[in-house]
């Protein structure tokens, strides 16, 4: 299961709500959360990726507000599970993919990865994804690859451009799940972008006065994280583990009140 940008303090506990349980009813062997947004909407501290792994996350992905919080670089440098974007240039600390052990000997590659359309200067992420993942499949054909963008057609161009040679790509940054879940031709799990799990009467997470007033004045302002209600957002992909490849791919959105 893979769960959508965790969103602040109503994202973490609709995660620590829904994840023990889903991952008994759906017979789940391995959990990603991308946490990028998880400290008080923008970054992610240790306090609240230990809340993410507590809750039975295995792998946090990160993306474009992963160096929000001042801490965070050097939590990344020493946790391996904790990923930043693969196409950061070399120089920067932390871990942009790794290997992870799971079941009855079972291994599963994920890979963190940014789109540059709209995003920032960043290295191509078709070149910097494509040597990752001939290295990863001399390991294991099970790979996973978050792909943090904005443009839906970017997304996309990845997810053909890495067809049967992982198991998933799975989009994350624009807060809005898509109803474009699919199989590609070669056996790819993908859709455009997997939602927010966070304050449902918000936009994108925030109160929402604070973006329309911002939108009507353009003033900078700092933004807060909306309260109520909240939804957590999900995929589940069923893969072959003889191949590599998706047998399924199902969204989840589930109500978390508060």
């Amino acid at each position: 299961m893979f769960i959508g940008d965790v969103f602040g303090r109503p994202g973490r506990l609709a995660l620590s709500h829904y994840v023990p349980s889903i991952v008994n009813s759906e017979d789940i062997d391995f959990v990603i959360a991308n946490g990028e947004n998880a400290a008080g909407g923008f970054g992610i501290t240790e306090k609240t990726a230990k809340e993410i792994f507590d809750s039975g996350v295995r792998v946090i992905t990160t993306g474009n507000h992963v160096w929000d919080k001042k801490e965070a670089v050097e939590l990344i440098t020493r946790n391996d599970r904790l990923l930043r974007p693969i196409n950061y240039p070399p120089s920067v600390p932390g871990f942009g993919s790794g290997i992870y052990n799971f079941g009855n000997g079972m291994r599963i590659g994920v890979i963190n990865l940014s789109g540059r359309v709209f995003m920032g200067y960043m290295d191509c992420p078709f070149r910097a994804v494509a040597p990752v993942i001939v290295e990863m499949r001399k390991e294991t054909n099970l790979i996973v690859v978050d792909v943090h963008g904005e443009a839906t057609s970017e997304k996309l161009c990845l997810g053909y451009y890495m067809d049967g040679r992982v198991s998933a790509v799975l989009g994350t940054h624009t807060h809005v799940q898509t109803a474009d879940e699919k199989i590609l031709p070669k056996g790819t799990a993908y859709i455009t972008d997997v939602g927010m799990t966070g304050p449902e009467d918000s936009i994108i997470g925030v109160k929402k006065e604070q973006i329309l007033e911002k939108f009507l004045n353009q003033i900078p302002m700092r933004y807060e994280v909306a309260k109520g209600a909240s939804l957590f957002c999900a995929v589940i992909v069923d893969v072959d583990d003889t191949n590599g490849l998706a047998t399924g791919i199902k969204r989840v959105t589930l109500k978390y009140p508060q």
